[in-house]
C-alpha cells in the first residue's frame, strides 16, 4: 500500500529487463561472485603448476581487479554509444573466455594475462547490470540492487566451498564450468531494452543564462565534486571494512583463543550474513530511503565492530557487521543516481574506486594492525566505520535537493530537462 505513492511519472520505466532477463541477470551475478572467489583457494594448485611463491600466485587475483576497474571504465565509456545488449554480450563473452584460458594456459604470464581478461568482463558485468538496476526499476531499484548483489554473495560462497569439495588441484575443471555456465546467459539478452533511461542531465544543460552564469557553474562544479568524493570515500571505506573483516576475522579469532576450526566458520558465517542482509533489506528498501537504511548500517556496523572487542561476543559481532554492511553498496547507487543526477559517470567513479579500494585497503590495514597489534583489528575497523558514518551524514546534509544546486531545477531557459526528474527524489524518500 505504501509503495504507491512513490512511483511518479518521472521514474524511470519499468520494463528495462524482462522477468527472464531479471533472473539471467541474478544467475550472471552468481557466476561472477564466484569467479572472484575462485582464485584465493586455487593458490596451492596454481603454484604446484605453475612452480610460483605465494606472493605470486596471489598475483593471479590482482590482475583479475585490474581488468575489472578497467571492465568498469570502459562500459561506463560505451554506454549509451552502443546497445546494453551488445555492451553485456561481450562483457559474458570476454569473462567467459578469460575463466577458461586461465584454466588451460600453459605459461603463469598467459594466465595472468587471460585472468585480466576475464576481469574486463567481470567489469563490464558488474558495472553494466548495477548501472542498468539503478535506472531502470524506479522507486523499486534499491530493492533489486539489492536482490541482484545478494546473488554475488550465494556465487562467492559457492564457488570456495565447490573447489573445497572436488579439491583445488581440480581448479581447471571448476573454472571451465563456470566459464561454460555464462554461455547461456546470452540467450536472455533479448530481455534486456537496448536503450537504456538517461543517467541524468546534461551537464551543460540548464546552466542558465545571464550574468549569473558562470557563478553558477562553479558553485554547481565545487558542490559535485564534494558530494562525489564524499561517495567515493564512503564506498573505499566500507569496501575496506568488508575486506579487513573477511582478511583479519579469523586471525584475531584464534588470537583472542578460538580454534582455528571455528575461527574459520565464523568468518564463513559473516559473508554469509552480507549476503541474508541484501534480502532482508530488498522490502525495506520499498519504504525507506536509501540513505536511511545506509545511515542505520553504518550506525549498527560501528556497534557490532565496537562489541567485537569483547572476545566473548566476538564471532556474533563480527556476523552483525555482515548483516549490516551488507545493503551499503546496492543502496547506494540509486541515492548517488539522485544526488548527482548530471554526473554522468559518477556510478563508475565509485564502483572503479571501490575496486581500487579493495585492493589498495588491505595492505594500509595490515600496516596498522602490524603496529596496533591483532588484539585490535575490531577497533581499528571500528575507527574506520565511524568514518563510515559520519560521511554518510555529511552526505545525507550536502546532497539534499535544498542544498546541492546540481539537484535543483534549473533555470527557465531549459525547463524540460530539468524539471522531469525533479519530484522523483522527493517521492523516493517517503518512507
Amino acid at each position: 500500500m505504501e509503495q504507491q505513492p512513490t512511483s511518479t511519472p518521472s521514474s524511470p520505466p519499468p520494463h528495462l529487463f524482462s522477468r527472464a532477463a531479471v533472473a539471467a541477470s541474478c544467475v550472471g551475478f552468481v557466476l561472477i561472485g564466484a569467479l572472484q572467489a575462485l582464485y584465493g583457494p586455487s593458490i596451492p594448485a596454481l603454484r604446484d603448476t605453475y612452480g610460483l611463491s605465494p606472493s605470486a600466485a596471489g598475483v593471479g587475483l590482482s590482475a583479475h581487479f585490474i581488468g575489472a576497474v578497467a571492465g568498469v571504465l570502459v562500459f561506463d565509456r560505451l554506454f549509451g554509444r552502443i546497445g546494453n545488449r551488445r555492451l553485456l554480450g561481450w562483457s559474458y563473452l570476454l569473462m567467459a573466455g578469460g575463466a577458461a584460458g586461465f584454466a588451460l594456459a600453459p605459461t603463469w604470464p598467459l594466465a595472468l594475462g587471460l585472468a585480466l581478461l576475464a576481469g574486463l568482463g567481470f567489469g563490464g558485468i558488474d558495472y553494466g547490470l548495477n548501472q542498468l538496476f539503478a535506472v531502470g526499476f524506479g522507486h523499486r531499484s534499491a530493492a533489486m540492487l539489492n536482490i541482484l548483489n545478494a546473488h554475488f554473495g550465494i556465487g562467492a560462497v559457492l564457488g570456495p566451498a565447490l573447489i573445497g569439495l572436488v579439491g583445488s588441484d581440480h581448479y581447471p575443471a571448476v573454472f571451465l564450468g563456470f566459464a561454460a555456465l555464462t554461455l547461456p546467459l546470452l540467450l536472455c539478452l533479448a530481455g534486456v531494452r537496448d536503450e537504456a533511461p538517461p543517467r541524468g542531465g546534461d551537464p551543460e544543460t540548464g546552466a542558465g543564462t545571464g550574468t549569473d552564469t558562470d557563478a553558477r557553474r562553479r558553485v554547481r562544479a565545487r558542490s559535485l565534486a564534494t558530494v562525489l568524493g564524499a561517495f567515493v570515500v564512503l564506498y573505499v571505506l566500507h569496501v575496506a571494512i568488508e575486506s579487513g573483516v573477511g582478511g583479519w576475522e579469523p586471525t584475531h579469532l584464534e588470537t583472542i583463543g578460538y580454534g582455528a576450526t571455528a575461527a574459520a566458520s565464523a568468518t564463513s558465517v559473516f559473508w554469509l550474513m552480507m549476503t541474508v542482509g541484501r534480502f532482508l533489506v530488498a522490502p525495506l528498501a520499498l519504504r525507506w530511503s536509501a540513505q536511511a537504511i545506509i545511515a542505520v548500517s553504518c550506525a549498527g556496523m560501528t556497534g557490532c565492530l565496537l562489541l567485537a572487542a569483547i572476545p566473548a561476543a566476538a564471532p556474533y559481532a563480527y556476523a552483525g557487521a555482515g548483516l549490516f554492511i551488507a545493503p551499503i553498496f546496492p543502496t547506494g547507487l540509486p541515492w548517488l543516481l539522485r544526488a548527482a543526477p548530471r554526473a554522468h559517470r559518477a556510478g563508475a567513479l565509485v564502483m572503479a574506486a571501490s575496486m581500487v579500494g579493495g585492493v589498495a585497503a588491505p595492505p594500509a590495514l595490515g600496516k596498522a594492525i602490524e603496529l596496533a597489534g591483532v588484539r585490535a583489528v575490531p577497533l581499528i575497523l571500528c575507527a574506520v566505520s565511524a568514518l563510515c558514518l559520519i560521511t554518510t551524514g555529511w552526505l545525507i546534509r550536502a546532497a539534499s535537493p535544498s542544498v546541492l544546486p546540481t539537484s535543483s531545477p534549473g533555470p527557465a531557459s531549459a525547463p524540460a530537462p530539468a524539471s522531469a526528474p525533479a519530484p522523483a527524489p522527493a517521492a523516493e524518500r517517503t518512507p
